[in-house]
């Protein structure tokens, strides 16, 4: 348990770190930014198995530099099972260039599965690295690449690894 709890202080800790470049003053920042993408996860407990979907996802941007939420919800597939995730992720923002963003996020999701029609709802706890990538400076259309691990409260305590990539549309 003590080792839980430096695990999560060290996470919290790099939501006080400073970004690596600065953006620039006359730089305009979208209203939002949407995620389309399609995720593969794959469970590390358990039966091992992996599972596939489309993924969609929007971020704002309430405190500039510091904070960026993304709300999105994820289907995933696999034989005899079906399992929405839907989660809110507090990240922290990097600018790795005028063109690369780079941001970790933890947040909650609730997920709801039905397997071989039994279905159950459960939280789990997330943890994302997110890599934003964008062809010109104006930021208006690019794609993303976020490795994610999750860890299910439920019973069982379900562990699992995924990516999830796609395309970005920034709305201005």
């Amino acid at each position: 348990m003590f080792s839980r709890a430096k695990f999560v202080l060290a996470v919290f800790s790099l939501f006080c770190t400073g970004n690596t470049a600065a953006q620039s003053v006359e730089e305009e920042k979208e209203l939002a930014v949407v995620e389309v993408g399609a995720a593969a996860f794959h469970s590390v407990t358990g039966d091992a198995s992996s599972s596939f979907g489309p993924s969609v996802a929007v971020e704002i941007t309430p405190v500039k530099n510091w904070l960026e939420l993304e709300f999105g919800t994820t289907a995933l597939f696999r034989r005899h099972s079906t399992e929405w995730g839907t989660d809110l992720l507090f990240k922290k923002p990097w600018d790795l260039s005028p063109k690369v963003e780079f941001m970790f996020g933890i947040g909650p999701e609730w997920d709801h599965s039905n397997q071989y029609g039994i279905k159950t709802n459960s939280v789990s706890g997330e943890a994302v690295a997110d890599f934003m990538f964008w062809p010109s400076r104006k930021h208006r259309f690019g794609w993303y690449l976020e490795p994610t691990y999750e860890y299910s409260f439920a019973r069982g305590h379900e562990q699992s690894v995924g990516i999830t990539g796609g395309l970005l549309i920034s709305i201005p």
